[in-house]
């Protein structure tokens, strides 16, 4: 659900366009259309046309798709608690640090 969280989190900022998509999955913008035609026919997205450009066409969360992005961090979290649990909240800091160092590079 990765597609979901970068077309939820562009909403709050701003509009999400397919391109925005296949660059948070690193994925070609050919797939992000597959990827937000599953999407969209689970009533989790819609397709609107861009407010700022006529030509363009974003994605966006339909109130469905919030509530099971909420659902899905909410059990992330509570997921990665119990992992993470025997790890003071200092050494959970570093590790996260370590963590985007290695996807980083």
């Amino acid at each position: 659900m990765r597609a979901l969280r970068a077309v939820c989190a562009g909403a709050a900022e701003s509009e999400t366009r397919l391109s925005d998509v296949a660059g948070a999955l690193r994925i070609a913008p050919r797939s992000a259309t597959e990827v937000v035609d599953v999407l969209e026919s689970r009533g989790l997205v819609e397709r609107s046309p861009s407010s700022r450009d006529r030509r363009a066409v974003v994605v966006r969360p339909t109130a469905e798709g919030l509530r099971v992005q909420e659902a899905l961090e909410r059990h992330r979290a509570e997921q990665s608690a119990a992992f993470l649990g025997a790890l003071s909240p200092q050494e959970r800091d570093t590790l996260a640090r370590l963590l985007r160092k290695v996807l980083d590079d």
